[in-house]
């Protein structure tokens, strides 16, 4: 392996960890790396290689962002908790170092849906936002998978 494609490697698997970690931007790093991976190497199959971990990428983003808002749809919980939840999120990933922005997303859900159903239907809404966002992850985390198995692929084939 070139010095070039270690890099990638890691790159890719710091993108990952980011999908995990919401702190950095996982799709986006692993699309750069890709990306830089490809102008690198040149040739059709390294830029064919980039399109479909890139539309792979897209696809991710965009499954991401539409099958768990339907989810909470159906369970009637309203976008406005989930910013309240998202508010609390940031509050907290500057308070609380590494765990502050989960339980800051679970309290921020918790206290709006409390507000709104009051507190014994709280909780259930709260656990179906939860499910919502680790779906969420787990769906952009196999399109980054997939993104970096097709990107495998491409450093055997070149």
């Amino acid at each position: 392996m070139s010095p070039t494609e270690i890099l990638v490697a890691l790159a890719i698997a710091v993108g990952l960890v980011g999908v995990l970690v919401p702190v950095l931007p996982g799709t986006l790093l692993i699309g750069a790396a890709v990306l830089v991976w490809a102008a690198a190497t040149g040739g059709t199959t390294a830029w064919l290689v980039f399109s479909v971990a890139a539309v792979l990428l897209a696809a991710g983003a965009v499954v991401k962002l539409l099958v768990p808002g339907r989810r909470l749809k159906g369970a009637g919980v309203p976008t406005s908790t989930l910013l309240a939840g998202a508010a609390l999120g940031v509050l907290g990933f500057f308070v609380v170092p590494v765990v502050g922005l989960l339980l800051g997303f679970v309290l921020g859900v918790f206290l709006a849906e409390w507000h709104r159903v009051g507190r014994s239907s709280a909780w259930p809404s709260t656990v179906h936002a939860l499910k919502a966002v680790g779906l969420s992850i787990v769906i952009e985390l196999a399109a980054g998978v997939l993104a970096a198995a097709t990107w495998v692929a491409g450093v055997v084939l070149t």
